[in-house]
């Protein structure tokens, strides 16, 4: 039979050399100095442990179990020192503080030079903004780095010197802290005096390193890219052969009026190709092709083929692969999420079972010992409730085998049903009657109807009162108007609190959304009983506290409280808790977008800035010298940067810099920008707003797309048979890992004890003797 043997590292943490022999001597004798021996052997049908702490075994159970709740890694050091030192690092104050730093050290790019502490960002407009003194960003700058600098010390120490030089991650963070620290010396030495600061653009790996998921989407995109490649070239062939016919059907001619299409759209190469770029985003069309349609409209025939072809086949074919293969890529990284879970428990239960005293079974956990494990875990309360419910139904037996263990924590990937507290019990017949007429759900069908003609009515006066200012609005019959509605309003729910009970009322959520907001609504109007008095003869229409705005207030909490409506209808509860889905789970997609657009501001920064200045306003008083120079790359065109007067769109500060990016991946008239810092600054600007625009418009928008169709399709999935109420009594607390559950393969218990074998700091060795 086969003898496992369990050794913990030592206490100096040092990993042992797995290869000479001397190491596995040293081992099998205690590890040397300092160090302490855990062994188990199963001889036969007993266990007996050597020279083990009881305590320390739950401790390492317990976080092995940890680790398996939030997928992480169990190849960290598990003495006792570093096992307090490892929840510490794990703790929430701990990981909030580090996810703070992070937020702060982002962020400093909003208030270093140039700033963007301004009101607006037009430069028309601008005032010039507050530039904060040279050492006070750098200071906040270098408190962030020393967090960083102490976190990946804490990071390297639990891991051990092995698997440091193993992990590129860490490799990496050690040289950005280093070349961050490095680029603020040079800033400091300068007296912050220059503009191109190289930590700025790395910052964002602080935001990657951070994130395990984050990690694996980008792994995920970077694998993607070959696989779209011939898609990409397809494309960029299309785009090619379109543009030699389209410069050879739109050539120059000797007749001035039959030049349009040529002079405007295809002048030479880089004009022929753009416009037809633009043309694949839709964001020109019917423009490009009006000058060539007027003359003829066979022309129409070149265009709609390019579109049909490039936008309606290609571009949606190019979405299906990016689609497939991420998704396929995706699920293997969430494999490895998986493989993790299975061993952190699997890792637990081999602790587990050699912890306490002989057994006369097959190899088995205690009950007591799980359940002291699961005292201590920290997990949401309702999974260790339920956790511990079944655990409780082995106290007969005294003890669980390795499936019935594995087993308890398949109640992680559960659904939570929310049950709500017991209605109260009333003596009287009357009362139970109006409790049953007021807890039905019929009440609040009617009450849904109430709010939806408060809205009604809200519109009708809207419509009534758009033409008028606000002296001349009487807000006298909406103030009446809004008034009986928030008396319904207040007492629909007194009357469902009597018919639930305070507990019950508020253990719906819709319930609690309606109460805040009648509260609010409520407390409103006892303010403009306050102030105005009715009939409200004291009327200030300019005044801080005017009834007009206190009336449009009222009306838009009415018009927000109508989303209660939600939860009562099936599909569209679906969705929005798909919506919510997204923002809980899908961060790590937004985080590595919030990283492509960081970098992309500071380049367009260090690119663009100041590259647009607007004309003066006064420019008849400037000589003819300087109006040239001023206006010489200026065009007041239809359709141009300076006619749509898209001045707040530039580089010029960051946050300025990000709505701009995000209007170009919008794509409507994105070529305004392209095309005007081409003319600003140099044609090769093109390159930069092509590559945004594929990144941002092609790419990321296209694997949003396809993760909400599959948390869409998840959720309707498994809650398409169930009734309105069952949706509301449900918790669906959907994941990335649950969203591809069905394709996901369990790990063998050999590839669980193989990985267990190559812990580095949990080493498992098999008898030489047993296995002869």
């Amino acid at each position: 039979m086969e003898t496992e043997s369990l050794l913990a590292g030592g206490a100096d943490g040092g990993p042992p050399d797995y290869g000479s022999d001397s190491s596995r001597t040293s081992r099998s004798n205690g590890g040397g100095p300092g160090s302490r021996r855990m062994s188990y052997s199963v001889v036969g049908d007993s266990c007996s442990v050597e020279g083990g702490d009881e305590d320390l075994y739950i401790q390492q159970a317990v976080v092995f179990i940890e680790d398996a709740i939030q997928y992480r890694s169990i190849n960290h050091r598990v003495d006792a020192k570093s096992l307090r030192l490892y929840r510490w690092y794990y703790s929430r104050i701990c990981q909030w503080g580090l996810g703070l730093t992070i937020a702060v050290v982002l962020l400093l790019a909003f208030v270093e030079r140039p700033s963007s502490l301004s009101v607006s960002s037009d430069p028309r407009r601008r005032a010039p903004p507050w530039e904060p003194p040279c050492g006070f960003t750098e200071s906040i700058e270098m408190v962030c780095l020393a967090i960083f600098t102490l976190d990946l010390a804490v990071k390297s120490y639990l891991i051990g010197w092995e698997e440091f030089r193993k992990s590129k991650w860490l490799i990496c963070y050690m040289v950005v802290i280093v070349a961050s620290v490095i680029d603020w010396m040079l800033t400091i030495s300068m007296d912050c005096e220059e503009k191109l600061r190289v930590r700025r653009l790395i910052r964002p790996f602080f935001l990657l390193q951070n994130s395990s998921l984050m990690k694996k989407t980008l792994k995920c995109i970077k694998r993607t890219l070959p696989e779209i490649a011939s898609v990409i070239l397809l494309l960029a062939l299309h785009l090619c052969l379109f543009t030699m016919i389209g410069m050879l059907l739109f050539a120059k001619t000797e007749d001035p009026e039959k030049n349009g299409e040529w002079e405007l759209y295809f002048r030479d190469l880089p004009h022929s190709l753009t416009s037809l770029l633009v043309l694949l985003t839709t964001a020109n069309n019917p423009d490009v092709m009006i000058p060539a349609y007027s003359l003829n409209r066979g022309y129409s025939i070149f265009f709609i083929c390019f579109s049909v072809i490039g936008t309606y086949f290609l571009m949606n074919l190019l979405t299906a692969i990016i689609y497939n293969q991420f998704r396929g890529y995706l699920l293997m990284s969430v494999q490895t999420s998986i493989i993790r879970r299975r061993l952190g428990i699997r890792a637990a239960f081999q602790i587990l079972s050699c912890h306490g005293a002989r057994r006369a079974a097959a190899e088995s956990v205690k009950v007591d010992a799980v359940l002291e494990v699961m005292s201590r875990v920290q997990m949401k309360s309702y999974y260790r409730v339920a956790i511990v419910k079944e655990v409780q139904q082995y106290a007969t037996a005294g003890c669980l085998d390795r499936d019935d263990f594995r087993k308890l924590f398949d109640e992680l990937d559960k659904d939570r049903i929310k049950e709500h507290p017991p209605s109260p019990q009333y003596d009287s017949v009357l009362l139970q009657k109006l409790q049953r007429i007021f807890g039905h759900y019929y009440f609040t069908i009617v009450g849904n109807a109430v709010a939806l003609v408060n809205v009604m009515c809200i519109c009708t006066v809207l419509v009534l009162n758009s033409d008028k200012s606000i002296a001349e609005k009487d807000d006298y019959y909406m103030e009446v108007i809004n008034c009986c509605f928030i008396f319904y309003y207040l007492l629909e729910m007194s009357l469902k609190i009597f018919a639930f009970g305070w507990r019950g009322y508020l253990s719906y959520r819709n319930n609690v959304f309606d109460g805040l907001l009648t509260i609010l609504l409520l407390a409103l109007q006892i303010i403009v009983f306050a102030t105005y008095r009715f009939p409200y003869s004291q009327r200030d229409p300019h005044g801080l506290l005017s009834l007009w705005e206190l009336v449009r207030l009222i009306n838009m909490l009415i018009v927000f409280r109508f989303l209660r409506i939600i939860p009562d209808i099936k599909l569209m509860t679906l969705v929005a808790s798909t919506l919510l889905d997204l923002v809980k789970n899908l961060r790590a997609f937004a985080g590595v977008l919030v990283v492509v657009y960081y970098m992309f501001a500071v380049f367009g920064i260090w690119l663009f800035e100041g590259a647009i200045t607007p004309p003066p306003t006064h420019m008849s008083v400037l000589s003819n010298s300087s109006l040239e120079n001023i206006t010489s790359n200026f065009s007041m065109e239809c359709g141009t940067y300076e006619q749509l007067g898209y001045w707040p769109n530039n580089f010029n500060d960051f946050a300025a810099a990000i709505i701009l990016l995000y209007n170009v991946m919008v794509v409507n008239n994105w070529q305004a920008f392209m095309e005007a810092y081409s003319r600003y600054t140099s044609p090769w600007a093109k390159v930069y707003f092509v590559s945004w625009w594929l990144t941002s418009s092609v790419m990321w928008v296209n694997l949003f797309v396809a993760l909400i169709l599959e948390n869409f399709i998840y959720k309707w999935d498994r809650c398409h048979s169930c009734s309105v109420i069952d949706v509301e009594r449900t918790r669906y607390e959907t994941s990335v890992q649950l969203i591809f559950k069905e394709q996901i393969q369990e790990p063998t218990e050999e590839e669980l004890l193989s990985q267990l074998h190559q812990h580095p700091h949990l080493h498992l060795h098999w008898d030489e003797d047993l296995q002869s």
